[in-house]
């Protein structure tokens, strides 16, 4: 019977197959075995780029980077891990290991495998690893730094803006975080928000809209409160037939200070830095820098500080601006100091109920930063204004008119664009 198995074909073919067997078991064991590891290893991987992501947001906004990827592990973890997660910021390992805001994740588990399994002496680790950091990326010259959902950036009416660098809102609004309405045409850089950017025909096609965006530091966050000298002046008028010529005369270097300012005439400011102690700083007429004049030191720009010296009890009190259409105005930044760059400085502490107002005239001249951390600034360009170097920083920013910023600052003028941050995996 046997000879007969051995001359049949189908016997033949039984008996390699039987030989076979053990090969077709393991070849499907080990591809079981593979398929489930890369499966683990993907899991793990991605757990440990939403960790450190999360971990950077944390450092990003002033959190415990740890605390942040634990919760994130929590939340999201489908592996049982094998050890406690790995925490390094910054990290030892890598090239981000003298960076600060970098947060480095490692993460392990140990998986016995479906086959290889029976065979091997000890369970398998299977490692990932991954490095988030807080990068610069951007040119910004327009800022609405107000959080919640309340709109951060407004468009408006038939306003054109033609912006040569990038504007952001910290505002969380999933769906007006920016609003672009009326027949505005905005072309900038980029607009990126806390919330959500819906898609407008408003925007040209060239603007990236960037939502779900990191919030954006204060660029001028690290500037103190102002305090006002106490050699203030009484509130002073400048009439529509007059002319007036302002100096920071004060020996101690503080500037000049007035208990409101009202232009309706023609007035020069020699370089320095001038504070309006509460009232209102409101232009109606001609105002201009002094170009003839140069303060200590080389500085040849102007810094209208808004203040008040009752600032910490009563933030009303706080100094505002207020600048009509009919105005001509030519001002350039101080060039030196403690508020290079500022054209007008609001104090932070102002109270959220007030409104700045800056209306554009084609005849002026804007150089350097508007900076109204605490109130809402409507700016209102005019088409033949020169604003090629132009900063604008509110707690929300309403936009109309004609505005064209090229961003192109002189050096040496202490004016121009800050980076952006955002929060990416490196490694």
């Amino acid at each position: 019977m046997l000879g007969r198995l051995r001359r049949s074909q189908s016997g033949n073919a039984l008996i390699m197959v039987a030989a076979c067997m053990p090969v077709l078991v393991g070849a499907a064991g080990f591809a079981v075995d593979t398929a489930n590891w890369t499966i683990w290893r993907r899991q793990l991987q991605r757990e440990a780029d939403s960790a450190a992501i999360a971990g950077a947001y944390a450092k990003l906004q002033g959190r415990d980077a740890s605390a942040a990827v634990t919760s994130d592990l929590n939340r999201s973890n489908t592996l049982t891990l094998s050890a406690p997660a790995t925490v390094q910021t910054p990290p030892t390992v890598g090239s981000y290991t003298a960076n600060s805001t970098a947060v480095r994740v490692a993460l392990s588990v140990q998986k016995r495998l479906p086959f290889s399994g029976s065979f091997m002496a000890s369970v398998p680790v299977i490692s990932a690893a991954a490095t988030a950091a807080v990068i610069q990326n951007g040119d910004f010259c327009a800022l609405a730094l107000g959080g919640g959902s309340v709109t951060g950036i407004t468009m408006q009416g038939s306003a054109s803006l033609s912006f040569n660098c990038d504007l952001a809102t910290n505002s969380s609004n999933q769906s007006k975080a920016v609003i672009a309405g009326g027949s505005s045409s905005i072309a900038v850089g980029s607009v990126s928000a806390v919330g959500g950017l819906p898609a407008s025909s408003n925007f040209a096609s060239t603007t990236k809209l960037l939502p779900y965006s990191p919030p954006q530091r204060d660029p001028y966050g690290s500037l103190a409160n102002p305090t006002p000298p106490t050699n203030c002046t009484n509130n002073t008028t400048v009439g529509p037939n007059s002319t007036a010529a302002f100096a920071t005369t004060d020996s101690g270097g503080k500037g000049a200070c007035y208990k409101g300012l009202n232009i309706k005439g023609t007035a020069t400011f020699k370089p320095g830095t001038y504070y309006i102690d509460g009232g209102t700083f409101s232009i109606q007429g001609n105002i201009s820098v002094d170009t003839t004049g140069v303060a200590a030191g080389g500085e040849t720009g102007v810094t209208f500080i808004l203040t008040s010296s009752t600032a910490s009890t009563d933030a009303s009190s706080i100094a505002t601006l207020d600048v009509n259409a009919s105005a001509v105005i030519n001002l350039t930044a101080s060039t030196q100091g403690t508020y290079k760059g500022l054209l007008f400085y609001q104090d932070r502490r102002a109270a959220d109920s007030g409104v700045i107002k800056v209306n554009g005239n084609a005849s002026s001249k804007l150089q350097g930063a508007l900076y109204f951390p605490g109130q809402e600034l409507q700016y209102n360009g005019a088409s033949g204004m020169i604003t090629d170097c132009l900063q604008l920083v509110g707690l929300r920013l309403t936009f109309s008119g004609n505005t064209s910023i090229s961003n192109n600052c002189p050096s040496g003028s202490g004016a121009g664009s800050w980076k952006g941050q955002q929060v990416r995996l490196v490694e």
